[in-house]
């Protein structure tokens, strides 16, 4: 499951107190405009409970799509860069100031307040991105909801879910050499171009991991040990092609490559990655670890099916311990017996998110990956103490001679959107007094209080003498 971003929220910003253009009069009060429908937008979706907010996200979507035109022009034109070669004129009569609330930061309940129209640019981008994270997620729920055997119908969800974090790499990617050289307050830790780089890398490993998940049939039994009423695991063993199992191993291992970039990438400053949201660091490494893991167990697949299941289980209990289990090498791999109630205890409490529908495959994958294991290695113990009687390769050995990953996607630089030329020459004309009312309206009428009362809650306290109740 790619990782739960929370969306962020900003305040409102009349972009004509700062701005102004001769050549396009309403182009600025029409920014603005689409500006306030996306904040409405963002704060009234951070108001939903979790299990509206997917149906939401379309709505949000568009609202993206239509303020970022604007604001990439009014970008260009302060730059002297043509739009649909058309010179736009963008005078700067005092600098921007805005307030963004910080999505990866440890601290994300204050917002950032800032100068600039990089500012602006670099948060919004950096959300459009983030979004583009929770498009891939809610595909991946209609993945995972979709029966192990319909293989045709669950590869759209995995098709949309990579299509999204491309996108996303693409834009981080993006993002990332603008930002370069451009200074930011210390507590904009989204959009410096080492976080940004780091994102990148985030989406790359998670689009990377998805390219084995739709055709990794171990983990689609893992699925249907959920589903009492599922009866095809007593008449369908899985099956995998050698040459395939050896790709995705190496596709496994570049994810793991990928995540492991982006964790050194954060953690490269005097604070050691403190900066950033506890959950991400630990999703990261898991994903880290899952990746690596995973690549280990297309390895001894493809070691097994060649004939070698000695190499194969001292594959497993490579990626076991890369996984974390503590493991008594010289008998065979098993798991000692502390490390066994944490693994149990931890796979009760994921079993239960998922019966309930909640933020679940926040590890990574990495409790169904040890499962997998378990599995593997009790069916491989079997048949080579009964038939083969293969000595078992110190999982060190192995380890040390893993090759490299190799990488499956290629993200396409990402182009921003440019505002349509027929749009742009109406903007020549002065703002109307339609446009100039939806303008006050749209500044006047969202309020900065993001505070809600859940129904059935207890009102908020307030500090004595502050009573509404008279």
């Amino acid at each position: 499951m790619p990782f739960s971003f929370a969306l962020p929220t900003t305040s409102a910003l009349n972009l004509t107190s700062f701005l102004r253009s001769d050549t396009h009069p309403s182009l600025i009060a029409a920014a603005t405009t689409y500006r306030s429908l996306l904040r409405n937008a963002l704060k009234q979706h951070r108001r939903l409970p979790p299990k509206e907010q997917g149906p939401n996200l379309q709505r949000l979507t568009a609202a993206f799509d239509e303020y970022m035109p604007y604001l990439l022009a009014l970008d260009s034109g302060l730059s002297n860069k043509r739009v649909n070669d058309e010179e736009i004129d963008v005078i700067l009569e005092n600098e921007v100031e805005v307030e963004w609330r910080p999505t990866i930061a440890a601290s994300s309940s204050k917002r950032i307040k800032g100068r600039g129209l990089d500012l602006e640019l670099s948060f919004v981008l950096s959300a459009r991105a983030y979004l583009e994270f929770a498009l891939a997620r809610n595909a991946m729920q209609m993945f995972h909801r979709l029966p192990a055997s319909s293989v045709e119908l669950r590869k759209e969800p995995i098709k949309q879910a990579t299509d999204h974090l491309l996108c996303a790499a693409s834009i981080h990617q993006y993002l990332a050499a603008r930002n370069a050289d451009m200074q930011f307050p210390q507590a904009a830790v989204d959009i410096v171009a080492s976080s940004q780089t780091a994102l990148f890398s985030l989406a790359m490993a998670e689009a990377t991991l998805l390219s084995i998940l739709l055709h990794d049939p171990y983990l689609a039994i893992i699925a249907q040990d959920r589903d009492k009423s599922d009866r095809e695991w007593m008449y369908k063993a899985p099956d995998i092609p050698k040459v395939r199992a050896g790709l995705f191993a190496r596709l496994g291992i570049r994810s793991s490559e990928h995540a492991e970039r982006a964790f050194a990438l954060l953690s490269s400053g005097p604070d050691k990655g403190k900066a950033f949201d506890e959950s991400l660091m630990k999703y990261i490494s898991n994903l880290q670890v899952v990746s690596k893991a995973k690549g280990c167990r297309f390895f001894g697949i493809e070691s097994e099916l060649g004939g070698k299941i000695g190499e194969g289980i001292g594959w497993l209990i490579a990626g076991k311990k890369i996984l974390g289990y503590q493991l008594h090498e010289a008998d065979g791999g098993k798991v000692k017996a502390i490390s066994k109630m944490k693994m149990d205890w931890a796979q009760k409490r994921e079993d239960k998110k998922v019966e309930k529908g909640g933020d679940w495959g926040s590890d990574a994958g990495r409790i169904e990956e040890g499962r997998v294991f378990n599995m593997l290695l009790g069916k491989w113990h079997k048949a080579n103490d009964l038939i083969s009687t293969q000595p078992i390769p110190i999982s060190d050995y192995l380890v040390a001679r893993m090759p490299y990953g190799r990488d499956f996607h290629t993200p396409k630089p990402y182009i921003p959107p440019q505002l349509d030329a027929e749009i742009l020459n109406k903007k020549r004309a002065p703002p109307d007094e339609e446009e100039l009312e939806t303008l006050r309206f749209g500044i006047e009428g969202s309020s900065d209080d993001e505070t809600t009362t859940v129904p059935g809650a207890f009102p908020e306290q307030r500090p004595e003498g502050t009573s509404t109740y008279y």
